[in-house]
């Protein structure tokens, strides 16, 4: 059965039919129906975009589609197995995924870290357990460890700037302050995504915000095999030299993990990593992007992002276009 729960499961041509799938339904030069098929959305974490993106596509392709908040409109799920249920979780997860994938030839999950044991979120529990037990594709809309339809339609709309063969193309993927510390799932899958298609990425950083090393060690060896360039650095000048995609976003140390009143004392001194116009002087007339919602001022100043050279608007439409793309993907008989 096929799922969409990372980018890093496909392959980069895969990857390049739906993203060509995304651009002619855009276009308008295709036409898909997924009539009769229905879509289950499960939020346990707000949404804007994601939300939206999904409802509308299942809608324009002519399926039906279901949301559901945990917060409110589901009985509090408990994640753990083997415990005895008498605390707050009145249903076990494994039984709202199995009933779930009853109802729906599809379910849609996003679930955030927890934030407190990496090791545990790491395993992306939930994504996992509906992976199991619903007998549905799953499609991740964002977990621990990955926002797969956030790249998709990231590197949609890289293509759309530079053409189709991203091969050799730099990018620089930058960390940026922020006064919380944020999940890594959208830095670990533009990483995995601009590695699968050749490109040459920067991952720049400040010490001690290196990504779980099972993540750089996926994306260097995709890298390699497509013929790209990795390199991991602290220094702002170099990261930022001739770069033709500038990706803001900010996540959380790994070493603070857990602990974010030490995390925020120790970010007091970080306040220069904010995407500057400055800084994109440095590059080779790059966009610049992030995945929204975005803190001005914090992450990116106000002149770059509403600059000529800003791409915000078009990778958030272009999720509704690459979500269109997956749920093809996924249910077309």
């Amino acid at each position: 059965m096929k799922h969409f729960i990372t980018t890093s499961d496909y392959t980069a041509e895969e990857l390049g039919r739906m993203i060509d799938l995304a651009i002619d339904l855009k276009r308008k030069k295709k036409k898909r129906n997924l009539s009769g098929k229905n879509l289950v959305l499960l939020f346990f974490n707000p949404s804007l975009r994601t939300r939206t993106s999904f409802e509308l596509a299942m809608q324009q392709l002519g399926g039906n589609v279901v949301t559901l908040n945990t917060g409110g409109d589901t009985w509090k799920l408990e994640t753990e197995n083997g415990v005895i249920m008498d605390g707050a979780g009145a249903e076990h997860i494994k039984d709202a995924a199995k009933v779930l994938g009853r109802y729906g030839d599809a379910v849609g999950i996003r679930a955030f870290a927890a934030g407190e044991d990496w090791e545990k979120d790491k395993k992306d529990p939930i994504i996992a357990a509906f992976a199991r037990h619903s007998g549905v594709p799953v499609i991740n809309m964002e977990s621990s460890l990955y926002h797969p339809n956030q790249a998709l339609a990231d590197i949609m709309t890289i293509r759309e700037k530079y053409g189709s063969d991203l091969k050799g193309i730099p990018i620089t993927i930058t960390w940026a302050n922020h006064p919380k510390p944020l999940p890594m799932a959208v830095p670990n899958s533009i990483l995995l995504a601009s590695a699968s298609f050749g490109m040459d990425v920067r991952f720049l950083r400040p010490s001690g915000y290196d990504l779980d090393s099972t993540i750089l060690e996926r994306a260097q060896s995709l890298s390699q095999n497509a013929g790209g360039k990795l390199t991991v650095t602290d220094n702002i000048e170099e990261g930022y030299k001739d770069s033709r995609v500038v990706y803001a976003k900010s996540w959380g140390s790994l070493e603070f993990y857990g602990r974010p009143d030490e995390e925020k004392k120790h970010k007091k001194k970080l306040g220069n990593w904010i995407v500057n116009s400055e800084k994109m002087d440095l590059t080779g007339n790059a966009i610049f992007m992030h995945c929204l919602p975005v803190r001005r001022g914090v992450v990116v100043s106000d002149s770059v992002i509403d600059s000529a050279s800003s791409a915000v608007y078009d990778e958030a439409e272009n999720r509704l276009h690459a979500q269109k793309a997956v749920l093809y993907n996924l249910l077309a008989n």
